[in-house]
């Protein structure tokens, strides 16, 4: 199963995501739901530094690709402005998250967790 870990602050931020593991849906390289959950993980870290700009060496991250984890952190000195369109792209994860797993429920699981 793929654990989506999702850090909010006390003002409701999204200040880091966690992917873990694989979700088991079927066989490595035929696994469609671990591939979404990827291919939305992978589009919200590229966004933020493609779309918002934000420096790739400013925003810590790590990926494990054997493990199946990425983790992304967000830096909490970033401007409320910044912060503002940094979450507009983390509440799209969010909201693709929950669509896979209303659509494969069983392989997918969403927690909340505070910074």
């Amino acid at each position: 199963m793929t654990k989506v870990t999702i850090y909010k602050n006390d003002k409701g931020y999204i200040l880091r995501y966690k992917v873990l593991g694989h979700s088991g849906y079927d066989v490595k390289g035929k696994d469609i739901v671990c591939a979404a959950v990827s291919c939305l993980s992978q589009t919200a870290l590229i966004a933020l530094v493609e779309v918002l700009n934000i420096r790739e060496e400013d925003i810590d991250y790590f990926i494990d690709e054997d493990m199946g984890l990425l983790d992304v952190k967000i830096p909490q000195n970033m401007p409320s402005e910044k912060l503002e369109k940094i979450n507009i792209v983390l509440r799209t994860f969010e909201v693709g998250i929950k669509s896979i797993i209303e659509s494969y429920p069983g392989y997918v699981t969403l927690l909340y967790e505070e910074v």
